[in-house]
């Protein structure tokens, strides 16, 4: 039996003390692995501290869960606890929280759980397989069938876990299900499908690569409505940006009646670009991440097709490539709506002033990433394009809806008063660190401008928008402000000797430390 887990932070940082499984020893020796976001989390916090009397060390909703559940389990009593002990403790766990979750856990001894939450927002899948050594059956969860599938299980024995369900695998015992609560709804994250998913996943009975090409297909008729008849004559050749919409583009190319070309190649050892911390990372790892092949793009017209436009960062650069290899207009499509609210249940997309479609109509967007015009997929055809991708062995869901908040602000579930000042502020704070490494990188390569040897010398502060920005140059008495350490402190702190004491060294982060986050605290600051 075994948990793992590749989450990166949404709300939390990414700091090695919140890196995932987490585990406590009571009741029963929990660990816990989670996929998605609460939206409750000061309210679960000052719950633990005030009634369960839990201690909790990081940031992580994650641990909020965890802690939940054991709080919930602990109720029981019982020096064992069964299946039906675990499910009513679900339960109760459920009542508490709020948002969109699919999680796993271990007892120790006992067995594997899963879950998700009531509106189905994050996805959950069980499969099974003839045991490796040849007794039993095996089982794995995952978010993605694929998985699964690369691990040896067939796509026939690869079952959803469905919204508000539980499912425990008891060791050497077959799974064992349950309704812990009521199925609020059936509402799937639509930028699954849109973006983070692998094209050879299916989602909730939804193939992932019919959707995108759905979308491209959708993208194409929006795009003759939209542009003029001299503009659509104009376009000489459809590129992909890789490689989400390597799937969109070509039905996009097809439904024009345009040639379609390849024109970036893409970087396999670069990542995620729009999970970067800081806008000038974002804008080098695009460079990074893609290169413009010259002969596809001299003396031509060119349509890009993105899966979507985030803050602007990724698109904008794209164009100034395009342009710089030889095209002599830009035309960009994105296969997603206007993203204009955060994404609130556990994709770290951006705040809302950093969004690009953020209070600008299309042509103001069209200006700032320096495009001809910009087309963007309607919210219904997205919608469209997802239900009528449903895989043939799936049994199509009547009134299907997904998760779309982040296109119209309508989330799926109820958002507290205060949820997206408290989400700024988190997000501002969890940014501090990875802005300063990078302000200080910046400096030792002789690359920083102005704003990152402020940020290196002074340290960083987050403003009211939740923006990190250089810390004022010094404090009431004088010294400097040490947010970040600043460029001299952080010198010298490094020449002291081991057991030397720096009384102007600022408190840490955290007032607990274990030796599986140790390295967090050693020569770090806050």
């Amino acid at each position: 039996m075994g948990i793992g887990h590749l989450r990166y932070p949404t709300a939390g940082t990414s700091a090695n003390a919140e890196a995932q499984p987490f585990y406590v020893n009571y009741p029963y020796g929990i660990c816990f692995a989670h996929n998605g976001n609460l939206i409750n989390a000061p309210k679960l916090k000052k719950f633990l501290d005030e009634d369960a009397h839990r201690h909790i060390n990081t940031d992580s909703d994650s641990e909020l869960m965890l802690n939940i559940m054991a709080n919930e389990l602990g109720i029981t009593g019982k020096a064992r606890v069964n299946s039906d002990d675990i499910f009513a403790a679900l339960s109760r766990m459920y009542d508490r929280l709020e948002g969109g979750y699919a999680c796993t856990a271990m007892l120790a001894g006992y067995g594997i759980i899963g879950f998700r939450d009531p509106y189905g927002i994050r996805p959950l899948v069980l499969g099974s397989r003839p045991s490796a050594s040849g007794d039993g059956i095996d089982y794995m969860m995952a978010s993605e069938s694929v998985a699964l599938r690369q691990s040896g299980y067939r796509r026939e024995d690869i079952q959803d876990i469905l919204p508000g369900q539980a499912v425990i695998i008891p060791k050497g015992r077959p799974p064992i299900f349950s309704q812990v609560h009521r199925m609020l709804g059936y509402n799937p994250d639509i930028f699954e499908y849109c973006y983070f998913a692998r094209p050879d996943a299916i989602i909730d009975g939804i193939s992932v690569h019919q959707s995108r090409e759905n979308m491209g297909h959708c993208l194409g008729d929006r795009i003759s409505k939209v542009l003029t008849a001299q503009q659509l004559d104009e376009i000489d050749v459809v590129m992909p940006i890789p490689e989400t919409s390597n799937t969109s583009a070509p039905c996009v190319a097809a439904r024009l009646k345009k040639p379609y070309c390849q024109g970036f190649v893409k970087n396999r050892y670069v990542f995620r670009t729009f999970i970067m911390p800081a806008q000038k990372s974002r804008e080098k790892g695009v460079r990074r991440k893609l290169n413009a092949m010259e002969e596809q793009f001299i003396g031509k017209n060119v349509l890009l097709v993105d899966d979507s436009i985030v803050r602007g960062t990724t698109s904008r650069e794209i164009v100034n490539m395009a342009k710089e290899a030889g095209a002599r207009k830009v035309f960009f499509g994105s296969a997603a709506p206007r993203i204009r609210f955060p994404h609130i249940y556990g994709i770290d997309l951006a705040s809302p002033s950093e969004l690009i479609a953020h209070k600008r109509d299309d042509d103001a967007i069209a200006l700032h990433i320096g495009a001809e015009k910009v087309i963007f997929q309607e919210l219904e055809d997205l919608k469209k394009a997802c239900v009528q991708a449903v895989c043939t062995d799936s049994t199509a869901r009547k009134d299907q809806e997904f998760e779309v908040g982040v296109f119209n602000g309508e989330y799926v579930t109820p958002v507290p008063p205060n949820y997206f000042e408290h989400l700024e502020k988190i997000r501002g704070e969890t940014r501090k660190m990875k802005v300063m490494e990078s302000a200080r990188e910046a400096v030792a390569n002789g690359s920083a401008d102005q704003e990152e040897i402020q940020m290196a010398t002074n340290g960083v502060e987050v403003n009211g928008d939740g923006k990190v920005v250089p810390a004022p140059a010094h404090n009431t008495n004088g010294s400097p402000l040490v947010n970040g350490g600043g460029v001299r402190n952080h010198v010298d702190r490094k020449r002291k000797h081991a057991g030397d004491e720096d009384e102007s060294s600022p408190p840490k982060h955290r007032m607990d430390i274990g030796l599986h986050n140790q390295a967090d605290f050693e020569d770090n600051e806050v």
